[in-house]
């Protein structure tokens, strides 16, 4: 089970990476992928993930169902289950302890197993050891709270002793589940949003897949829009290696005494649509969802399948590349300046688009070009689950969008998913 004390503090600007030490590559070939897809009977997929593996076989096929073609397990019965219902999985391992003969035989008891997608190193690990709460509030490491954004002393002498042993430790297990694991399957390890860069780095090279978690919705403030810097930092943070991106599947009352402050408030669906496709706009390789075990409202748990499935509909264009050349500009009217501006991605699967527009301001945008469509002169695209359409004329079209709204028009409706069920989910 993830910890929930992790990884909670909202991402509010990115700022430049100093101190960042060089590294030596690893001697060995990083394993897995260099998108982030998994593959399921050779096929590549874009990751649509659930740390929840419920115990109900029913109710493990409902998530299938709803899109989801990824969970997490915990041994080879859990990737038994997981592949019955048409899913992948991936198996938690401890690298931070070293290669133990636990992890030995852990990784030999799994790694031919047909469901088995990917290696997940421990979670938030640079988090656990520099700013986690939990070493002040329980663990009286830390003399005050927020210490390690002090840099004090105390703080930075605790964090180095912590990394002269966790690194090398996940990096040399890492070596070794290279050396196991006759199929290559890739290594993830998800940190917090904040994790600190510099240790982050002395790993990175070791691992393929990065990202953090977000959870940004709270009584309090819905910044939704921070997903999509979320997602920059680490891109940035990993040298461009695929990012994957947890997001928020829970309300924060639910986690327990600690929270309840942040108030009862679930995403609604307009609001959890927005942070995936905001993601996806960024160039997150693989998105996945933590809390839904916490979970008492089922409303919410079918507005996420709704989102989910609506995901996986749109499969063939989530793994392909964006379209080179595909342009927007905001044409706006005096006082309605954009902050973040327009975000797009382009993609192509066959004969077909997808044109995905995300407006990351709080204020409408009313002339938004999209340029750079030669291919689709004359042709229309059909805004999916709306009834807007438009026809693509000197090699461009004008949409508008309303404060934090999300657009995707496709060439055709085929690529609507027929699951209304949870769509209109608002609290």
């Amino acid at each position: 089970m993830k910890k929930i004390l992790y990884g909670t503090k909202e991402f509010v600007e990115i700022f430049a990476l100093v101190g960042i030490v060089s590294l030596v590559s690893p001697a060995i070939s990083s394993g897995g992928t260099d998108t982030g897809w998994i593959k399921k009977d050779g096929k590549d997929l874009f990751p649509i993930g659930c740390y929840e593996l419920p115990k109900e076989d029913a109710k493990l096929q409902a998530m299938a169902d709803a899109g989801f073609n990824l969970v997490r397990c915990n041994n080879r019965e859990d990737l038994d289950r997981a592949q019955e219902a048409g899913m992948m999985g991936w198996i938690p391992l401890s690298l931070q302890n070293g290669p133990t003969g636990d992890l030995r035989k852990l990784v030999e008891s799994v790694k031919d197993h047909p469901a088995l997608a990917v290696w997940e190193g421990p979670d938030e690990v640079v988090w656990n050891f520099t700013a986690f709460s939990g070493l002040y509030k329980t663990m009286g490491v830390h003399k005050v709270s927020g210490e390690w954004w002090l840099q004090t002393e105390n703080a930075v002498k605790y964090a180095e002793e912590q990394a002269r042993t966790i690194i090398p430790n996940i990096r040399e297990s890492i070596e070794v589940i290279r050396t196991l694991d006759g199929k290559d399957h890739p290594v993830w390890i998800n940190e917090a949003l904040k994790s600190d860069v510099r240790y982050v780095r002395q790993y990175v090279d070791w691992v393929d897949i990065t990202g953090c978690d977000i959870y940004p919705v709270k009584k309090d403030g819905r910044n939704v829009v921070s997903v999509g810097a979320a997602t920059e930092r680490w891109n940035r943070t990993g040298r461009g290696k695929p990012v994957w991106m947890v997001l928020q599947a829970f309300s924060w009352h639910e986690l327990g005494d600690d929270y309840s402050a942040r108030g009862i408030a679930y995403p609604t669906f307009d609001e959890s649509r927005f942070m995936a496709y905001d993601v996806v706009s960024h160039g997150a390789g693989g998105i996945l969802y933590w809390g839904s075990h916490y979970l008492n409202s089922e409303p919410f748990r079918q507005s996420l399948y709704a989102l989910t499935n609506e995901l996986a509909m749109l499969q063939p264009f989530l793994t392909a590349p964006e379209v080179e050349g595909v342009r927007v500009n905001l044409i706006d009217d005096e006082g309605n300046e954009a902050v973040r501006g327009v975000r797009i991605s382009a993609r192509r699967a066959g004969d077909d688009w997808i044109i995905v527009l995300v407006n990351e301001d709080d204020c409408r945008h009313m002339g938004v070009e999209v340029t750079g469509l030669n291919e689709l002169n004359g042709k229309t695209l059909h805004l999916l689950y709306g009834a807007e359409e438009l026809v693509v004329d000197q090699n461009e079209l004008i949409a508008r969008l309303l404060p934090r709204q999300v657009k995707v028009y496709a060439t055709g409706r085929q690529w609507e998913t027929d699951r209304p069920v949870g769509r209109d989910f608002a609290e």
